[in-house]
């Protein structure tokens, strides 16, 4: 369901986003749509890891250097 909404901008900011829409073939409507439904997603991500990200939380020392990791499998490997 659409709404109307009312707002009040600066009008350079204005004249700036229509000719951002027009040249990228999309309505200044739309484009508002687009940019607060991106911010409300990437908030609602940012706010509720999942479980399993969750639960492997703190897992792998802050300190590991899988580089070196590797290099002495490698070593071990080839002794």
């Amino acid at each position: 369901m659409n709404t109307k909404l009312t707002l009040n901008l600066n009008t350079e900011i204005i004249d700036d986003a229509k000719t951002y829409a027009k040249s990228h073939k999309v309505s200044l409507s739309k484009l508002i749509e687009n940019y607060l439904h991106a911010l409300t997603r990437e908030s609602k991500q940012k706010s509720s890891p999942s479980p399993l990200v969750e639960s492997l939380t703190g897992i792998i020392p802050i300190d590991y250097d899988e580089k070196k990791e590797y290099r002495n499998y490698i070593d071990q490997k080839y002794l």
